[in-house]
């Protein structure tokens, strides 16, 4: 059976795709009514999916000839959006092969159109015939790619044309391989969804600090450093008025700055007070915990063990409770080599999202070799942290793969990936399904998803919806505990709301 039905417009656009043996390319010819019938047609070829490929006109201002467009959405006039959820994996696809690509909505058009009427669409890029194609995969996974071969403020007739319709063939024929990767990865999966996952109750507090600023105060709020560890969530706030920075000489005086939840040290808090700012402070009330405790350690005298990661902003912030009397311990070979000036008087606490294993073998090997080692009362490890840690740890032993949700500036996140791989699967942290490598999803028949505590519940329904639209998918939740915790918001709001 074929593997892949692609159908193409023009003949150019069907020479310069570079044919793989169990694919079989269907030229459609130009505009709607040709579509149709070749879409009737496409109905009647049996193949495992469906692919729209060729040549686009740009609308957003951005694109240039030889980019590529991979629609998340076809529109047509007088008709429903049709959705295509494959986009994502095949965009990744076709970035890991170098190309540029742009991810978004590509409007099927009944003529060609100039420059002044494509500006009366929000869709990327527009064509004649995708909309219409796209009938024909009835059911079966569908990509549509399509390449950019006149900019936005360019007629198909202008003479640049010719040489940029070189270029784009040219990255139509560098996309096959592209879509032969994405191609392969086509089959039916089992999901397992870890619970707890993504929002802990730190997190959704501090992102409500921040929208209840704009709403009560109005734009621009600034936040020191990031308000919490995604870059969805930042890019979010920031298109409606939040304003980051790295430090408070950037935030004028009399603004309003709100505190990250990975909090700051009382150097940042005075300088705030001494500037007169508006400040609204985001901390986790966890993370303001483990200052406390570092308060009152360092009150009685002793060397404080920090362990965490050097350069964290929660660790910095701890650190700045008590800078003479704390030294941060990383790893295992810290702990070995570490010293106190007095090993009677020795405590240790811990950053809040590191993952529980690893610190519990370093905390151990400070209690060999400081018997006096004392603890918090209660562990710094968060709760939200923990409970995501023993999720993706039961999901992981069924899994062919594990894939967590979040940014690479996340330390939760990137322990989920450690735990996930301490049990031995092949594990991954991805932004979002874009960063996901079809070649991971090839051997992987049951797939195993989970998301940081500062990752989107929507960025894990937009991954499972492009792995099921690689044919199929059984979703199984698998919940270790439920949450219920909830933090009260700071007063400076709560007062105002």
């Amino acid at each position: 059976m074929t593997r892949l039905l692609v159908l193409t417009p023009l003949r150019s656009e069907a020479a310069a795709l570079r044919v793989q043996p169990d694919w079989r390319v269907l030229r459609t010819r130009m505009g709607p009514a040709r579509a149709r019938i070749a879409a009737a047609r496409g109905l009647a070829v049996e193949a495992d999916a469906v692919a729209v490929a060729g040549l686009c006109a740009a609308v957003a201002p951005g694109l240039r000839a030889g980019d590529v467009v991979c629609a998340t959405e076809l529109r047509r006039e007088g008709a429903e959006p049709i959705s295509v959820p494959a986009s994502g994996l095949l965009a990744a696809a076709l970035r890991r092969r170098g190309l540029r690509v742009h991810v978004g909505p590509v409007a099927s058009v009944d003529r060609l159109t100039g420059p002044d009427e494509r500006r009366g669409t929000d869709a990327l890029a527009v064509d004649m015939e995708s909309a219409w194609l796209a009938a024909a995969a009835d059911g079966r996974p569908l990509a549509v790619l399509r390449v950019v071969v006149e900019a936005s403020d360019r007629r198909l007739l202008d003479p640049r044309t010719l040489v940029e319709g070189m270029r784009a063939l040219l990255s139509l024929r560098r996309a096959s391989d592209a879509l032969a990767d994405w191609a392969d990865a086509i089959a039916p999966r089992r999901v397992l969804l870890a619970g707890p996952r993504s929002f802990c109750a730190g997190v959704e507090r501090a992102i409500d600090v921040v929208e209840l600023a704009l709403e009560q105060r109005g734009a621009p709020v600034y936040v020191r450093k990031q308000i919490v560890h995604n870059e969805h969530v930042v890019s979010d706030l920031r298109s409606r008025g939040a304003v980051f920075v790295e430090e408070l000489d950037e935030v004028p005086d009399g603004a309003t700055v709100v505190f990250s939840a990975h909090g700051v040290s009382p150097a940042v808090k005075a300088e705030a007070g001494q500037r007169g700012l508006d400040v609204i402070d985001a901390t986790c009330p966890l993370v303001n915990k483990v200052h406390a405790e570092a308060r009152r350690f360092a009150a009685d005298g002793h060397t404080i063990f920090l362990v965490g990661h050097n350069g964290h902003e929660e660790v910095e912030g701890t650190q700045g409770e008590a800078p003479e009397s704390i030294q941060v311990v990383e790893n295992i070979d810290d702990a070995v080599r570490i010293d106190a000036v007095d090993p009677e008087k020795v405590s240790f606490l811990t950053q809040t999202t590191l993952a529980v294993d690893e610190t519990n073998e370093i905390v151990d090997e400070l209690r060999r070799r400081f018997p006096a080692l004392r603890g918090p009362a209660s562990d710094d490890i968060c709760y939200a942290t923990t409970n995501r840690q023993l999720a993706v740890r039961a999901v992981a032993r069924e899994a062919d793969i594990v894939l967590v949700v979040g940014s690479q500036t996340s330390s939760n996140s990137k322990r989920l990936v450690e735990v996930a791989e301490r049990e031995g699967a092949r594990a991954f942290l991805v932004d979002d399904e874009t960063d996901v490598d079809v070649s991971w999803l090839r051997s992987a028949s049951t797939v195993a998803v989970t998301a940081g505590a500062s990752a989107p519940e929507s960025l894990v329904s937009r991954l499972i919806d492009s792995i099921a639209a690689l044919g199929g998918a059984t979703v199984e939740e698998r919940t270790t505990t439920v949450e219920t915790l909830q933090f009260k918001l700071p007063r400076e709001l709560v007062v105002l709301k």
